[in-house]
């Protein structure tokens, strides 16, 4: 899923958090909406390893967007390969962010737009066919 799409669905699902708790800090609103889309940033290092040189926001875009072009084509030929691996997706680092919640209730919120984050990914996976990167 493009970041656009996780920016907006980060923002609606925030909003809908806001409607059904009221008194909730902006704050945590905030941790909430930035952490569903800023854990993609992991996309980001994945281009910068994989290219062996530091890159731009642009040129990280460009890089995926070809690597998307090559798994479509394996796809349609039934070559099903794992993808780059982007540490902030990993059920290992998802728990991590649950756990420091215990510690710091803003890694809470940050947990939560995590979780929705990851949802979406799966959601698109399965549409998209191409769950089995993960």
């Amino acid at each position: 899923m493009l970041p656009r799409w996780h920016i907006f669905w980060g923002a609606v699902f925030t909003g809908v958090v806001f409607l059904f708790v009221r008194d909730i800090s902006y704050v945590y609103l905030g941790l909430i909406f930035l952490s569903s889309f800023l854990i993609d940033f992991d996309h980001y290092l994945a281009s910068v390893i994989n290219s062996g040189k530091v890159i731009t926001l642009k040129q990280s875009f460009e890089y995926h967007r070809k690597r998307n072009e090559v798994y479509r084509k394996e796809i349609a030929k039934g070559i099903r390969k794992k993808g780059d691996f982007h540490l902030f997706h990993t059920v290992e680092f998802l728990i991590l962010g649950g756990l420091l919640g215990l510690l710091w209730v803003g890694f809470f919120y940050i947990f939560i737009g995590m979780i929705f984050h990851s949802l979406l990914d799966i959601y698109d996976g399965l549409v998209k066919g191409w769950i089995h990167k993960r």
